[in-house]
């Protein structure tokens, strides 16, 4: 894992080294090991290394042999000892052994469509001399970021957008419709960024910049058609063989490996498939809270010692209001999942010890994993019944209190009527939303309101759904789900977390391979109700213990509505109140009162709307 930055001069002019070696500087936590750069008139390209495979040549950038092509990579390609074989069966000769190399001899055969043959997480940049082209592109589920700003006059990326902000004249003005995306979901969705002058290359993207021109192109989707359908054994067996193939290359490494164990049914057979294939135990690295209701080491224990594992743990009482500052700087822009917090100190713990973990992202999208792929079914039902009966469920469920918790069933269960009586398409958006339109429109400043158009975050879903349309409706939110909250959420909170220690962290459960295989799986084999991941649960019979298997998914939670009322009260209400919150004029303070007073007198959880709130706060007083 590494970090990657570079410059193309539009005008000619000659790149300074010292440039990139200001970006690359910001970049130095995702590759402490070293540092390289290639500067030639008027194109520059930066890299720091985290040293994984090949300590010994592999460093970056990586040339061909006639040293007209250059490239600098961010990720692991997990198949290039067989990519490296058929190469050198073509006569591409090698100087390194790292799975760097192979793009570069795959471009030399197939241009372009060199990204087909590539099996891992990915971010890279190649400067084709000949062609005078800059080549960039993104894995195809998004593991690895890049972000990007041009004009008529330069052209210029990087992984973080910190550093792509030490280039001169990118202007640091705010998208409001960015904002407001930010404010529905936690997270700024890609191809935007918070800055209206720089964007995020989409997963399964490439873009060629050439005589002042940009072009982006897609160069993979995932499918769910299926032509036939096997036996429930026999997609079991599948999933085993398919499974276990991805965890075993994701184990090539010159570097130690272990894995993030939570206990659920993801992370634990990522686990017993490790150990599979390990002479040695594996070290497992799990987070647990004082707080019992979030704390699932218990669960983590099991599975330690099911396939006698090196285990260690650690219990979370951060000091949040020290690393707040860290987590918001690394992170670059507003992003509000809470459960960055337990990632990010899980993270550091595991590079205390290693240097690359495997972890079970992945499994939830795959397999209907998540409670809104049932509230769907059940709100299909419920559209079958007569209006009155609805109506008669709403009002009954209006009189539930809300709850101090998110996790309270009666807070689950009014969230879940209150997308009832809309389309599918609307009753998803409103699940999924943090501040929800009415919210917005009393949290936003006029001025903000003017700038944003009123279905803003409606219109952003629309465009995922629209490709869709005669899908089941619980299909089509799974595929949606893929391509929005996977890769703008999960998978940035997993990059940012662990790469902010060194860390490197492969998920076999996102193999393009396997997903492709899991897609045409039938649904009604996956979902069956309450029940979920109902074939994958099949499939680790044979693997994991009942009690890991039968357990109900809890979550990555913590107990932010507690800390909230409690040891960050006061910080909290700092910032969100504070005179230069106010004179930021994006928020109108009394709606920020209001719902302040109703977290603190337990009337209902706002902790996540507060959460979304302190971040962007902090955010801008750092980069704005």
């Amino acid at each position: 894992m590494c970090g990657i930055c570079g410059v193309l001069n539009s005008n000619q002019q000659k790149v300074d080294k010292t440039l990139l070696q200001d970006m690359c500087a910001q970049l130095v936590h995702r590759g402490p090991d070293a540092q390289g750069y290639y500067v030639r008139e008027n194109i520059g390209l930066g890299h720091r290394r985290l040293s994984v495979l090949d300590l010994q040549t592999g460093s970056q950038p990586i040339h061909n042999e006639s040293k007209t092509i250059w490239l600098i990579t961010n990720g692991e390609i997990y198949n290039f000892i067989e990519l490296r074989d058929s190469l050198a069966k073509k006569g591409h000769s090698f100087y390194t052994k790292t799975d760097a190399e192979v793009i570069v001899h795959l471009y030399e055969e197939y241009k372009e469509e060199c990204l087909d043959f590539l099996r891992g997480m990915f971010a890279f940049a190649l400067w084709d001399e000949n062609e005078k082209k800059m080549f960039i592109a993104r894995d195809r589920l998004g593991k690895k970021p890049v972000f990007y700003s041009y004009d008529e006059k330069y052209f210029a990326f990087a992984s973080e957008l910190k550093a792509l902000l030490k280039y001169p004249g990118i202007r640091k003005d705010i998208d409001p419709q960015a904002l407001d995306l930010y404010l529905t979901f936690q997270y700024v969705p890609a191809p935007r960024t918070i800055f209206k002058q720089v964007q995020k290359l989409m997963p399964a993207h490439y873009l060629v910049f050439k005589n002042n021109k940009l072009t982006i192109k897609r160069y993979w989707q995932l499918s769910s058609y299926s032509d036939e359908r096997l036996s429930a054994a026999q997609y079991s067996e599948g999933i085993r063989h398919q499974l276990d193939e991805a965890v075993r290359l994701r184990l090539r490494s010159d570097v130690p490996v272990g894995a993030f164990l939570s206990g659920g049914i993801d992370s634990s057979a990522i686990v017993g498939l490790m150990a599979k294939h390990s002479n040695q135990p594996i070290k497992t690295f799990s987070v647990g809270f004082s707080e019992r209701q979030y704390d699932e080491l218990k669960f983590a224990k099991i599975i330690a010692r099911q396939f006698n594992t090196e285990h260690f743990e650690l219990i979370v009482k951060p000091d949040i209001v020290g690393i707040l500052p860290q987590i918001v700087q690394y992170y670059g822009e507003p992003f509000a999942d809470y459960s960055c917090i337990p990632t990010y100190y899980l993270s550091q713990f595991a590079a205390s010890k290693v240097k690359v973990v495997l972890n079970g992202d992945g499994g939830d999208e795959s397999f209907a994993g998540y409670d809104r792929y049932t509230a769907c079914l059940i709100a299909q039902k419920i559209d079958k019944m007569p209006v009155f009966f609805t109506k008669l469920l709403q009002q009954t469920a209006s009189l539930l209190p809300a709850g101090k918790d998110i996790r309270a069933l009666s807070w689950r269960l009014k969230r879940f009527f209150d997308g009832v009586g809309y389309v599918p398409q609307e009753r998803y958006r409103r699940w999924m939303s943090f501040f929800n339109q009415q919210e917005k429109e009393l949290l936003l400043s006029n001025d903000l309101k003017n700038k944003i158009g009123l279905n803003n975050d409606r219109d952003w879903l629309d465009k995922y759904f629209q490709s869709r349309r005669g899908l089941d409706f619980v299909k089509s939110v799974i595929d949606v789900d893929i391509e929005t909250y996977l890769p703008n959420a999960l998978l940035v909170k997993m990059d940012i977390s662990s790469m902010a220690h060194s860390l490197e962290a492969r998920s076999p459960f996102l193999d393009h391979k396997f997903m492709e295989y899991t897609a045409g799986i039938p649904l009604d084999l996956k979902l069956q109700g309450f029940k979920r991941k109902v074939i994958l649960k099949q499939a680790l019979s044979g693997l994991l213990p009942k009690q890991i298997i039968q357990r109900p998914k809890a979550g990555f939670g913590i107990p932010m509505a507690d800390w909230f009322r409690g040891e960050l009260k006061d910080y909290m209400q700092d910032i969100l109140l504070s005179s230069k919150a106010v004179k930021d004029g994006y928020f109108e303070q009394n709606y920020i009162n209001s719902i302040i007073d109703e977290h603190m007198s337990k009337k209902t959880d706002n902790g996540y709307k507060l959460w979304s709130l302190l971040m962007f706060e902090l955010w801008l007083t750092q980069f704005v």
